[in-house]
């Protein structure tokens, strides 16, 4: 059943004293505002003062779709309700608020912090009481209105359930994975096999019944399976994607796949003073030092200086590129040809036109980067006035303090999982406390971790991908990296013939967004597997839109990330 406010879902009482508040004012910020005539209808007739043609169908354009979207209503939206669970706020985000020496969070500093969510007033965020210089990330992002896609409160489930609680075998099964994927962060994804630390890690992932990750067909976790995605494809050929490896070309402009990234065997806020220091917002001083070799990517710590530093939908604007100029008979070089487009194309069979600004090459580019920022802004709401889902470098703190005596100093506890895992000891063995090793000086950014902004631009520039391209096409002459990255081999695998747009695809948005997050430290698996299903609602709803745009009559079907598949279409019986 849908409610007028998606905050106000049947839950236990817990789940509501803090949200119900912030939803109550984001909702109201972010409601439209419907006259009695738009309700009839009678608003989509054209100004009377407008008699040409064109202009009163532009105007019942808008009007219409504008409608048709309000007509669904308000998502469901639901936190875990650990935000309202533990009397220091434990469980919810308030990373860069002033926090005592055993980072529990000033609560008259929170105070500002809740007053300012609930409200949503420029001037209450603008009064926050911070612990150091950094500042929080865009919090009215998620208030932002737009004009093309639904509405933020209309995206929520099934996409995005609550976040798995702090306390859980789930969540605990998470930090395991972060802790080994830290200790295995400078070992190639090409040496897995071989790796021991890469078999242990496998063993004990595999031997926790909440992992969500990929298993084989005897239900094992091998090396070879570690920090994949589950989508179709996935486990398909080198861990690494293809749009990560092969050359693109911007018109003449040759685009190589090499980059710069960090040097090895350097981690941050490992000492309990550097990780309270991250946690109140204060600057180290410590920066990531660069490797001054450019290196294919082909570990976490690649993965991860990648999303540090890249433009949120650059990897998917160089995947089209590489689409737009693949050739199948001489690897690396330009063709105009490029990969097949979709079958729904209505030019594929055409003799007389092509694609451009509609269904061409300026759409597919223009279509890609326009819809990063609807997917960014409408998981922004999502984070700051849903979920507040705390990052897991705040998790590892209070492993810490449980894990050496400390636990009168937390109100959180946390699963045996964790607690009594290889894993931590491992860490513990190699750094001397039980934080979470970090791969950025500072740590996470600055916004709550649930679900990744990552993960949501990945999935919605991917939907638009597959919108314009043939997915079941097989990239051709597919190669991987070299262990020490200097280098791209041939891969001869006995699954080389299966890699397909998109399967490489969907491999490309857990690269992504677990580069960002599982190899980084700094997002939650779930996190991710939930943003890429968020990016995907995003995107579906911005292309249900556009289809209605295009003068040329098309029915174009593609496939989800689940495998399932939609259609898209402007015909009357769609």
């Amino acid at each position: 059943m849908k409610l007028d406010n998606p905050r106000n879902a049947a839950e236990p009482p817990r789940r509501r004293t803090f949200l119900t508040g912030v939803g109550a004012a984001a909702a109201a910020l972010a409601a439209p505002r419907l006259s009695a005539t738009d309700v009839t209808g009678n608003a989509a007739r054209s100004p009377m003062a407008i008699d040409n043609h064109r202009l009163q169908r532009a105007h019942e354009l808008r009007i219409s779709m504008a409608m048709k979207d309000t007509l669904l209503g308000p998502a469901v939206n639901v936190n875990n309700g650990d935000a309202d669970l533990y009397p220091d706020k434990g469980g919810i985000y308030s990373k860069a608020l002033p926090h005592d020496a055993y980072g529990r969070v000033n609560p008259a500093a929170f105070a500002t912090f809740q007053r300012a969510l609930q409200s949503g007033k420029f001037s209450d965020f603008e009064n926050i009481v911070m612990g150091g210089t950094r500042t929080l990330t865009g919090p009215q992002s998620g208030l932002a209105f737009d004009l093309e896609v639904m509405d933020a409160v209309q995206f929520g489930q099934p996409q995005v359930t609550p976040a798995p609680a702090l306390a859980s075998d789930h969540a605990a099964t998470e930090l395991v994975e972060h802790y080994w994927a830290a200790l295995l962060r400078d070992v190639p994804y090409t040496e897995f096999d071989s790796d021991p630390l890469a078999a242990q890690a496998a063993a004990e992932i595999g031997a926790q019944p909440a992992y969500a990750g990929p298993r084989d067909n005897t239900g094992k976790v091998t090396p070879n399976l570690l920090f994949r995605g589950g989508f179709p494809g996935e486990t398909v050929g080198p861990y690494v994607s293809q749009f990560l490896l092969q050359p693109a070309f911007m018109g003449s402009q040759l685009i190589q796949q090499q980059q710069w990234t960090y040097l090895p065997n350097l981690d941050y806020g490992t000492d309990f003073a550097s990780w309270l220091n991250i946690q109140n917002g204060v600057d180290t001083g410590l920066r990531n030092q660069m490797d001054s070799q450019f290196r294919y990517r082909r570990n976490g710590r690649d993965l991860a200086a990648q999303t540090h530093m890249d433009v949120l939908f650059q990897e998917y604007l160089i995947a089209f590129l590489i689409l737009a100029g693949i050739n199948a008979t001489a690897p690396g070089s330009f063709t105009t040809g490029g990969a097949p487009y979709n079958p729904g194309n209505p030019y594929n069979k055409s003799l007389t036109q092509c694609g451009f600004g509609t269904f061409g090459g300026p759409d597919m580019a223009a279509a890609i980067e326009e819809v990063a920022l609807k997917a960014l802004n409408a998981v922004w709401y999502q984070k700051w006035f849903v979920h507040l889902r705390p990052r897991p470098e705040a998790a590892g703190g209070i492993v810490h303090l449980l894990k050496t005596g400390q636990e009168a100093f937390t109100d959180v506890r946390l699963s045996p999982v964790i607690l009594n895992s290889q894993a931590l000891q491992q860490s513990f063995n190699k750094y001397g406390t039980y934080l979470l090793p970090q791969a950025f000086p500072e740590g996470s950014p600055t916004h709550p971790s649930y679900p990744t902004g990552h993960g949501t631009v990945a999935g919605a520039c991917i939907t638009v991908i597959k919108f314009f391209f043939d997915g079941s096409f097989v990239i051709p002459h597919p190669v991987t990296p070299t262990g020490d990255g200097l280098a791209l081999a041939d891969y001869a695998g006995p699954d080389a013939g299966q890699l397909t747009v998109n399967g490489e695809l969907n491999k490309l948005g857990h690269n992504v967004t677990f580069g960002h997050g599982i190899h980084a430290s700094i997002h939650w698996r779930s996190d991710s597997d939930a943003s890429l299903l968020f990016g995907e609602a995003v995107a579906l709803s911005f292309l249900r839109n556009k289809a209605r745009t295009y003068n040329e009559p098309f029915s174009a079907t593609l496939t989800k990330f689940d495998g399932s598949t939609v259609t898209i279409s402007n015909q009357s019986n769609s």
